[in-house]
């Protein structure tokens, strides 16, 4: 699927692979490196209310390079949850939906595959 991603003003035109289908496109479609540096890869929400049972999945293969919750924190959408670091870049992974973090399944430095669970709201 060919899509064209704007970051920070600026249009970058890319191709995503879904590797999953039972993987939500938005949690799926990677983003433009941005000017800082580092690949925004928040998920847009479709539903602002907290969830329950929503797993958020790592969008790439990395390394965890620092948590931004714990469990009990309660996120809006679009929030931090953690940073991945691959190949020299930094990718904010973002909850896709309003909630409470139920689960973390990961640690800072472990490496994780694409489509892994990181985080449970």
């Amino acid at each position: 699927m060919k899509m064209r991603i704007t970051v920070n003003g600026q249009a970058y035109h890319v191709e995503v692979e879904v590797l999953d289908d039972s993987t939500p496109m938005a949690t799926a479609a990677p983003a433009a490196t941005g000017a800082s540096g580092a690949a925004a890869l928040a998920a847009p929400a479709a539903a602002a209310a907290a969830s329950t049972g929503e797993e958020v999945k790592s969008p790439i293969a990395g390394n965890v390079l620092s948590l931004r919750v714990k469990v009990g924190d309660t996120v809006k959408v679009n929030d931090t949850l953690l940073v991945l670091e691959a190949m020299k870049m930094e990718s904010n992974v973002a909850s896709p939906v309003a909630g409470t973090v139920s689960e973390v399944l990961v640690k800072e430095g472990d490496s994780v595959q694409a489509a892994q669970v990181l985080v449970k709201l």
